[in-house]
């Protein structure tokens, strides 16, 4: 099982490199249309869909939840029973939020099907893209975030709350002194 969710983890980290790395070369692109040749609208509209797409697949699929900011002061003042009622409380909240507005959402993402982006077409059919592809990464940011927040109350349940960043940093320096010694 490690060994898909690594595969899986790499995967999804080329996909968004690759989104950043089209972000950087439509970018050029753009500059050396401007400059030398008849600036070319579209570059900035498709910049747009490809930051909407690396934002929000990134968020699903690459950022850890250790990596996410947080304001854990008063978490970290207490208790371990405490910290797990918090933490099942805070991935519940998430969890009943994404599922409550992902019909609503997903109606409203479907009716952006009858608007079509302004400049950049489908290379293959050569029509204008319809918003609801563009904005259809967002429907499955909502069933990603829901799926690992379902998951993180299960893990509290299994083996406590999860640990902070600082509580995996003194961790490290421990075993480091360990293996100094």
């Amino acid at each position: 099982m490690s060994k898909i969710i690594k595969a899986f983890s790499h995967i999804t980290n080329a996909i968004a490199g690759g989104l950043l790395a089209a972000i950087f070369l439509t970018f050029l692109l753009q500059i050396l249309l401007r400059y030398f040749f008849t600036p070319a609208g579209w570059t900035l509209e498709l910049i747009g869909i490809l930051w909407v797409w690396l934002i929000f697949f990134s968020c699903a699929f690459v950022v850890k939840e250790t990596d996410h900011v947080k304001f854990d002061i008063v978490y970290l003042a207490m208790p371990i029973r405490i910290r797990k009622i918090m933490a099942i409380i805070s991935a519940s909240a998430i969890l009943i939020g994404m599922i409550y507005s992902y019909l609503p959402t997903w109606d409203y993402i479907d009716w952006m099907k009858i608007r079509k982006t302004s400049t950049v077409k489908n290379p293959f059919s050569g029509s204008k893209i319809p918003m609801r592809d563009v904005f259809s990464i967002y429907a499955v940011f909502m069933i990603a975030v829901g799926a690992r927040y379902a998951w993180m109350i299960i893990n509290i349940f299994r083996q406590g709350p999860p640990k902070t960043e600082l509580e995996i940093t003194l961790e490290e320096q421990s075993l480091k002194k360990k293996d100094l010694l």
